[in-house]
This record gives structure tokens, C-alpha cells and sequence, in this order.
């Protein structure tokens, strides 16, 4: 299946909870090859693929917070924790045939390789999944705009947001089954109708660089190649919507 040129590079947008399983804690490694099958099947498609993944499953800098610990070091904890899960995630890709290179906003040259959006534009274009780490770098900022900030240096076409529902619905449609998806929204909609789709920072981000945000559910089989090709699958939040 051909890919479209304009849609060849995204980035994908993951959890920590996700990676966690049933009990969103720790790393499940069938969760874990399961999305990683996922990803090699856009890949062997054609789509350039980056990643933002959280580190929730591991972390939660909020938890500390409220017991008084300093927002700072915890929110560097949660950062740490993404790099983390960015490690599984490479030697997943790998063991399925994808060639990956772990980048991280830190420098823990052991590890990853120093971030550079000029570095990571061209490992995308030579073949390459890229997974980048440790949030942006600074706290107060979540991964969420990690993800956006990161897509909009990478020139990626759009974020795919995977989360557990397939799409943004009307209510919580977990609670009520009168909830309707929408299929497209724009950036102004989703304001006035305050539907959550991502943190506001994250969401001025992609408004404000016309970042097109499609929100489906990875546990649907097959939801990720048609969302990374454009096809009917989520939600898509942009300008044009």
C-alpha cells in the first residue's frame, strides 16, 4: 500500500499507563510487543515514525507532589522514568525488525543520544524509527507537550494521540452510552466545547502551529495503520477540521 507523501511522517504519542497493562504499572512485555507489532507494521509501510512515550507507569512526579515533595525534582523523576520505557521500547522495535535509535532531552550519552531535531529528521529519513526522551527537557511541561513540541521540530504531519477509547466523544462514553465520537473537530470547537484532548499547553502548541492531533485507541487491532495513513479511525483535531 502506497503512502501518501504528506502523511509519511508522524509521531506517536504513548502512555506510560498503557505499556503497563491491566494494573498501568510497570512494563507488561506483551503489551509491550504488541504495540511494537504495531509499529513495525507502519514502518514496513513506509510511514516515518517518532515517539513520545509517558512515565506514568513508572512515576508520578503529582503523587510526590502532594505530599509535599519539590515539583521539580519530581517532574525530573517522571522524565527519568520515560527514558525507561523508551529503553524497552528500542529493544522491542529492534527484536521485530526495526531499526530505532533512542534520543533523550538529557545527556546520558551511555544511554541515548543527545536530542537534536536536526539529528532526529535525519534518522527519520534514513529509515528509522526515533524515540525521543526525558519530556522537554525542563519541568512543568508534560509529555503531551513533549509530543506536540516535538512533532512540530521533527516536521511530522500529524501527532496520533493513542489512548483507551477510539476517539473524543461528547461525555465519557465509558459512562454514557449516548455519547457520540466526533470525527473531526477544530482547534476553536474543542475550546468551546471543553473536550479534553490534550493539556492546554500542549493544545495552544498544536493550535498554534496547525498540528493536526488525531486521537484513536491502540487496543483496537489495525487502528494505528489507518490512523497513520489518514483513513477513518479516532478522532482528528486541526484548523481545516
Amino acid at each position: 500500500m502506497a503512502v501518501d507523501e504528506s502523511l509519511r511522517r508522524v509521531l506517536l504519542k504513548l502512555s506510560g499507563e498503557a505499556l503497563g497493562g491491566q494494573e498501568s504499572v510497570g512494563i507488561d512485555p506483551q503489551v509491550l510487543a504488541r504495540t511494537a507489532s504495531a509499529i513495525a507494521e507502519i514502518h514496513k509501510l513506509g510511514v516515518q515514525t517518532a515517539l513520545v512515550i509517558g512515565g506514568g507507569n513508572l512515576f508520578r512526579g503529582a503523587t510526590l507532589q502532594e505530599a509535599g515533595f519539590d515539583r521539580v525534582s519530581g517532574d525530573q523523576m517522571g522524565m527519568l522514568a520515560t527514558i525507561m520505557n523508551g529503553l524497552a521500547m528500542r529493544e522491542e522495535l529492534k527484536k521485530q525488525g526495526v531499526p530505532c535509535t533512542l534520543m533523550s532531552a538529557y545527556g546520558l550519552p551511555s544511554i541515548t543520544v543527545q536530542y537534536s531535531a536536526a539529528l532526529g529528521r535525519e534518522l527519520l529519513s534514513s529509515g528509522q524509527a526515533v524515540i525521543v526522551s526525558g519530556g522537554t527537557g525542563s519541568p512543568f511541561f508534560t509529555t503531551d507537550t513533549a509530543a506536540v513540541l516535538r512533532a512540530v521540530e521533527l516536521k511530522c504531519s500529524q501527532v496520533l494521540k493513542a489512548t483507551k477509547v477510539d476517539g473524543v466523544y461528547s461525555a465519557d462514553p465509558l459512562k454514557d452510552p449516548s455519547a457520540r465520537r466526533y470525527e473531526y473537530l477544530s482547534f476553536d470547537e474543542v475550546l468551546s466545547l471543553k473536550l479534553k484532548v490534550m493539556d492546554l499547553t500542549a493544545f495552544a502548541l498544536a493550535s498554534e502551529h496547525n498540528m493536526p492531533i488525531r486521537v484513536f485507541s491502540m487496543n483496537k487491532p489495525g487502528a494505528l495503520a489507518r490512523a497513520a495513513l489518514g483513513q477513518d479511525e479516532g478522532t482528528v483535531v486541526g484548523s481545516g477540521a
